[in-house]
């Protein structure tokens, strides 16, 4: 931070990023220096056969030119070590020494071009070992160059363009850009940036439709996304720094904090048996949400006998047969949920592996063993159902009864739309009841499924007053404090762990950057340790390090304001950098919605030491928490882990097995508090 500016343009990479790739390449350089003085200083200068007089001056303009290489690489690395993130000042001769390195690759170019020309037509009657290692020097020398160049178009950075720079006379941080000029500066960068992003979704999604629903979609992602980054000059390895700064930072306060706190338990949610009783259906429900996936998770969690089971189904092309399954060709999916539920054939309503943006896989099924019609929406499993996830703006959710703002997440709110105009306007819930008018009506869900089920449970719940809906997972984005209020009485969610999806919406991103920024801001390390020391705590734990988390003689209002190009610019109404002085102080508060967790809130963790054995069993606990307690977003090894469905259900199987021994004290008896 900021990004290197060399060739008259801004890169992503910074200064401080040199040292890995370039100690790197020095090693390698100096064990081809080795090489060839051995091989010269072997044959002490002379060679005897065709194109000597060649072979000498490539192997002594080779050790020149390498020697060249070396010493600029050492200076590379020397200087780009020095300094921190936030004080590129010891590395201003790094653009300087870009250039050197840069011009070295032209003799390079050369004498590879020599090398291969002395091998092609003057290396008859040479030693085999000598040729083969002017062989060697040529093709590691194309290699060396093509990495080149294929780093170069890796860091290349499409907004770029030189941005204008602070007059020299003001002082650092204190420039009012709330000018025309400066106004319309940001509005051309944000706007730059949503293009860039928009071209990048349609090149990522090439293979789907560029129909209008789609060109939609990528428009609104990319304003989400372009937006999010516009205002800051981070590069991806800030980030990475920031995150391991973050995690260390995260972990230190969870050593630290007293593991009897307790916080009043919430009225509206039961303890003890209530709690026992709630893991068992929300186990079992998880493996019907957990088929919904259809055969990759199925194989995935059944990696000996999966294949064999479903290669005979999928072989026979079975899905002609199921005349209620949309959308499986070979019937693989259909399949593996057959299995994965234990349900027969005739106990299916409805199946729909159709998908398109904002139109998810679902299934209708009767499960007799909790008399229940079971609603179960599929997750994340392809480019569209991510698109449907980043669709993360609000859209209006009006509900009848509800008082207060009514919205939603919304990809998910149309993804809900969907499938309620499937289960009412087409007859799909009527048949079901016509079958089991007894039974009630339950609705599941993992990860963007977990979302949608939340989000139709809400629009069914005044036709059907006594639905269930487990929601696995779910995204933090999802609802308006109003409806999740509302959805308290219906809906419980599931969340393993430090699961980053149940934390992730645009608030919480937008704190985590601005914590990223407080905290590569206030570190006076440099940034290879950063990266050295979080990749051996991530890899070995130990003890979390110990780094500043105070203003090091720096104005508060320095580090209070995006980091933009060279220099730290004020902009005055930013509610991203309100302030990076307080943790409490939301970043959100004028810039975005609230949105949080579906109903109640089951927290589910892992009860023991943070770090274990591989080969350890693991044991977990099971706490009622509220949505408040995840607006914040973890980093942790395990933050997509604890997402995964097999994960869900693995934890869920074993608080039901080992129920006597899982759940917290606090939770199995009469007190009307819990730990959290």
């Amino acid at each position: 931070m900021p990004g290197l500016v060399v060739f008259g343009r801004r890169w992503g990479i910074a200064s401080d990023d040199l040292v890995f790739p370039g100690s790197f390449e020095l090693f390698v350089r100096v064990l081809w220096w080795i090489g060839t003085m051995i091989l010269f200083t072997y044959h002490k200068g002379h060679f005897d056969c065709n194109g000597r007089g060649v072979l000498h001056s490539y192997l002594v303009g080779l050790l020149v030119v390498l020697a060249l290489i070396i010493l600029s690489l050492c200076a590379i690395v020397y200087v780009s070590a020095q300094g921190t993130i936030t004080n590129p000042g010891p590395r201003r001769s790094i653009p300087a020494l870009v250039y050197l390195r840069a011009i070295l690759y032209i003799p390079e170019l050369v004498w590879a071009c020599l090398g291969a020309v002395w091998v092609s037509d003057d290396s008859k009657g040479c030693d085999p070992a000598t040729v083969g290692a002017v062989i060697t020097a040529v093709v590691a020398s194309w290699i060396i160059l093509l990495f080149t160049g294929l780093g170069v178009i890796f860091v290349f950075d499409p907004m770029g363009n030189p941005r204008p720079q602070p007059a020299a006379m003001e002082p650092l941080g204190v420039r009012d850009l709330q000018s025309n000029e400066g106004t319309q500066f940001f509005s051309t960068a944000r706007s730059l940036a949503v293009k860039v992003w928009e071209n990048r979704l349609r090149l990522l999604c090439c293979c789907l439709p560029q129909d209008e629903s789609h060109r939609a979609a990528f428009s609104s992602i990319a304003q989400l996304v372009g937006g999010f980054f516009s205002d800051t000059d981070l590069v991806p390895s800030d980030i990475a720094a920031g995150l391991a700064l973050l995690h260390q930072e995260q972990d230190k306060m969870e050593q630290s904090r007293d593991p009897d706190v307790m916080v009043d338990h919430s009225p509206s949610s039961p303890i003890g048996e209530d709690l026992e009783t709630e893991l068992e259906k929300a186990a079992h429900c998880m493996r019907f949400a957990a088929a919904a996936y259809g055969w990759p998770l199925y194989v995935y969690s059944n990696l000996l006998t999966g294949p064999c089971k479903l290669s005979g189904d999928c072989c026979r092309g079975r899905a002609a047969e199921y005349e209620i399954v949309g959308g499986d060709h070979l019937g693989c999916h259909f399949s593996s949920i057959l299995h994965s539920t234990g349900l027969q054939y005739r106990d299916f309503i409805y199946v729909s592996f159709h998908n398109q943006i904002y139109e998810i896989p679902f299934y209708v099924a009767l499960d007799h063993k909790r008399e229940a019609v079971l609603v179960a929406v599929r997750g994340t499993l392809s480019l569209r159902d991510v698109l449907t996830d980043l669709s993360a703006e609000c859209e209006n959710l009006p509900v009848e009864g509800v008082s207060g703002a009514c919205y939603a997440h919304k990809g998910m709110c149309q993804a809900a739309g969907y499938i309620y105009k499937k289960l009412v306007t087409d007859g799909i819930l009527n048949q079901a009841f016509s079958i089991a008018p007894e039974y009630k009506l339950v609705i599941t869900g993992h990860s963007l499924g977990a979302g949608t089920a939340s989000l139709l449970a809400i629009l069914l719940r005044n036709s059907f007053p006594t639905l269930q809906c487990y929601s696995f997972s779910p995204p933090g984005g999802l609802l308006s404090k109003a409806l999740a209020d509302y959805s308290k009485d219906f809906v419980v969610s599931v969340v393993l762990g430090k699961d980053l999806v149940p934390r992730l919406s645009i608030p919480n991103m937008e704190d985590l950057k601005r914590r990223i920024l407080k905290i590569v801001s206030n570190c006076n390390k440099p940034k290879y340790r950063i990266l050295l020391q979080g990749c051996w705590y991530e890899l070995f734990g130990g003890d979390p390090d110990d780094f500043p988390t105070e203003m090091d003689n720096r104005r508060e209002e320095e580090l209070s304001q995006p980091l933009l190009g060279e220099e730290s610019l004020m902009i005055r109404h930013s509610s991203s950098y309100q302030s990076l002085a307080s943790d409490d102080s939301p970043a959100h508060t004028a810039a975005h919605l609230p949105l949080f967790l579906p109903g109640r809130v089951l927290h589910i963790t892992e009860d023991g030491p943070s770090r274990r054995s591989c080969f350890s069993q693991v044991r977990y606990r099971a706490d009622w928490s509220n949505e408040m307690a995840f607006r914040s977003v973890l980093i942790s090894p395990r933050m997509l882990a604890d997402h995964m469905p097999d994960a869900v259900l693995r934890a869920l199987d074993s608080l039901t097995r080992d129920k006597p021994f899982s759940l917290c004290p606090s939770s199995s008896t009469n007190s009307q508090h819990n730990t959290i």
